[in-house]
């Protein structure tokens, strides 16, 4: 039989025996050994192939997120000497600030300075308390209520030499009511803070 010349349709009418395929057709055999080859590529592919596929992109991946991480710690060593040197100047800026802070013991002086620049200004104290502390995580806030008479001019000098203290003060909440003549009353909260040593302590640990 030529192969090459073999109607298909002829195939129809060819009786294939199992247990003798050395008998059939040698198309029938060039398209079997065609099937199982494509058959076996495909499970090899599957079972083999495909899972070292996904496992090399897999490691791809890994790579390039390694890489990314080796290039930011190499960052942070490279200028490690830099942060260093940052860190000690912020400690120290902070013991600087922490220093303007009133202790405990320094908060009636901080009063008396807050009175001396006030009458100095040619202002006239109405009222003058302490409030009810206000602790917060690292510091406790040490409310003073003023409620001064005088004119625009003196108010601009007591804030302006407030502001200079020493000490920090913050001022807050201003109202200014008209009083006889040229007469004016300031009402204001200003504020100093107190470092929480123990919390600092704790911190520090």
């Amino acid at each position: 039989m030529d192969w090459k010349n073999i109607d298909l349709q002829s195939l129809n009418e060819i009786e294939l025996d199992v247990n003798n395929m050395g008998s059939w057709p040698k198309p029938v055999k060039v398209f079997i050994a065609i099937l199982v080859a494509l058959l076996v590529g495909y499970l090899s592919f599957n079972l083999f192939v495909s899972d070292k596929i996904k496992h090399y992109k897999n490691v791809q991946n890994l790579e390039e997120s390694l890489k990314i991480q080796f290039a930011a710690k190499y960052q942070l060593a490279k200028n490690a000497d830099a942060y260093k040197l940052q860190m000690a100047e912020m400690e120290k800026d902070f013991s600087e600030l922490l220093k303007k802070l009133p202790t405990q013991t320094e908060t009636p002086g901080l009063l008396d300075d807050i009175t001396y620049v006030g009458t100095t200004s040619g202002l006239t104290f109405k009222k003058i308390n302490w409030e009810r502390e206000v602790k917060r995580e690292i510091y406790t806030e040490l409310p003073l209520r003023l409620q001064v008479v005088g004119g625009y001019h003196e108010f601009g000098e007591f804030l302006g030499r407030v502001a200079a203290l020493p000490r920090i003060v913050t001022l807050h909440n201003f109202t200014i009511v008209g009083k006889q003549g040229d007469q004016l009353e300031l009402n204001l909260l200003a504020k100093t803070y107190r470092y929480n040593i123990d919390q600092g302590e704790q911190n520090d640990k």
